[in-house]
């Protein structure tokens, strides 16, 4: 080693991506041992760490470079030593200048005085809390304003987290691009308005409402008032997902979906109150598209829908047709119940989507419509390389052998889907067409049936969800 030049061997080392095999190489030697301290910039830790702040403390002085570090103690209990505190946020602070990208993942030791230590990590640029139920807006508020550079900001199930001022001054600031919130109760979708100008900057967007608290937060005239008045600039927005929202017309979150004009990727799981003309209105808007991704409430998974049936129609998909000739993954899915929504996608407007635009991934889950006429007209996807099917139930084994005859398919899953067996995969084996097959909990389909069906198989088979 000693005739090795350093800058080979500081190349050699920068290949070892996996932690264990770098903390073992970085045993063989001191040279070895210093050169990995100054190439780490990544660091997790959790439980094990004992005595916590210790611990962090030694690790932070040896490994000067950290840039990334997440702190997780999902599954922690007591008998696992003391969880980090706000003396270990204050350790980062001090130890780690050149952090610029935090995660904190059940902490429960942690509140706002260790956000507090944090403004001073003025390269702080992503933070992403999860289930840190000890934080308040107010600890966020004052991280927001000592860290300048905030462009990432993601907070998960953080329950405590009620007031928006962060968010005021955030838009305000004009730095912020990606902004995920889900499943934090006491914010909702009328408190978005806040952001102001922030909009737009924003390249991303992730809003997730608790389907259990999805009326709980309701509209206040000033923030319709806000939201009607305020024109919502989305000019750079590439990436929406929506879940379990209300999508009202004229306020919240209908307003962003009206402004959006670059979008690329868009998800919409679960909201009510989606309407053709929305999705019409986005796809002339952004004809960039790349990616959709719906899920469907069915009729009867929400009260709301049985008297005042809102549902997306083939008008939808036909305009994305129309007009997002970009379109390259689609994916559509009907929400677990007995009755399938019957009057919203049907097999001609899922065809017309694949045959006008250059569609590469397909996935469909509980879609009754698809049926062995749709596999065939598969047949002429000249640009499908990626098919995903999920309780089709109406799918048989006669649809399933015409996968040998389509064009570029290479990978193929399928999950809890009854109508098919392993006769539907006879054409497939010893053919090598696919580089990829998963099948999953489909009770006609044996693990020998699979064998020599792709280049790879994953097979798994759980039967509870029939019963």
């Amino acid at each position: 080693m000693d005739n090795i030049p350093d800058h080979i061997v500081w190349e050699i080392l920068s290949r070892i991506k996996k932690t264990s095999d770098r903390n073992n190489v970085s045993l063989v030697c001191k040279r070895l041992y210093y050169i990995d301290n100054a190439q780490r910039h990544f660091l997790k830790v959790g439980c094990g760490m004992d005595p916590a702040n210790e611990a962090l403390t030694s690790l932070c002085v040896r490994f000067l470079n950290l840039s990334k570090v997440e702190i997780a103690y999902s599954g922690w209990m007591s008998k696992l030593g003391k969880q980090l505190d706000d003396k270990g946020l204050l350790i980062l602070a001090n130890h780690c200048p050149l952090l610029c990208d935090l995660t904190l993942s059940y902490c429960t030791f942690i509140t706002d005085v260790g956000l507090r230590y944090l403004a001073s990590s003025s390269k702080l640029s992503s933070l992403r809390l999860d289930f840190t139920q000890r934080i308040t807006g107010c600890g966020i508020l004052s991280l927001v304003v000592g860290c300048k550079n905030l462009s990432r900001l993601h907070l998960i199930r953080c329950l405590n987290v009620s007031s928006v001022e962060w968010l005021e001054y955030l838009g305000k600031l004009g730095t912020l691009e990606d902004l995920s919130i889900r499943n934090c109760r006491a914010i909702g979708e009328g408190d978005l308005i806040k952001l102001g100008p922030g909009w737009q900057k924003l390249k991303r967007l992730q809003f997730e409402v608790d389907a259990n608290y999805r009326y709980m937060k309701v509209y206040d005239r000033l923030s319709v008032d806000r939201w009607q008045k305020q024109q919502v600039p989305c000019e750079n927005m590439v990436e929406l997902t929506l879940v379990n929202c209300i999508i009202s017309p004229g306020r919240g979150l209908a307003c962003v979906l009206a402004k959006c004009k670059n979008l690329e990727k868009v998800h919409l799981d679960m909201c009510v109150g989606v309407r053709d003309f929305d999705i019409i209105s986005l796809s002339q808007r952004s004809s960039d598209l790349r990616s959709v991704s719906f899920r469907v409430p069915s009729d009867f998974s929400l009260p709301c829908l049985v008297n005042n049936p809102l549902r997306l129609t083939d008008e939808s998909l036909d305009a994305l047709a129309q007009n997002c000739s970009k379109l390259e993954s689609v994916s559509i899915s009907f929400s677990d119940g007995e009755f399938p929504s019957s009057s919203s996608f049907t097999l001609s407007g899922i065809l017309c989507l694949l045959q006008k635009c250059p569609v590469r991934q397909l996935a469909l889950d509980h879609v009754y419509s698809f049926n062995d006429v749709g596999m065939e007209a598969l047949c002429t996807a000249e640009y499908l390389e990626s098919l995903e099917l999920v309780r089709c139930q109406e799918i048989s084994d006669e649809g399933l052998q015409l996968v040998s005859q389509f064009p570029r398919l290479c990978i193929l899953r399928l999950c809890k889907c009854l109508g098919v067996s392993d006769d539907g995969l006879k054409p497939l084996v010893g053919s090598f067409k696919l580089d990829f097959l998963a099948v999953e909990d489909c009770p006609q389909v044996s693990e020998r049936g699979v064998q020599g069906a792709a280049k790879f198989v994953s097979f798994r088979q759980d039967l509870s969800w029939m019963y």
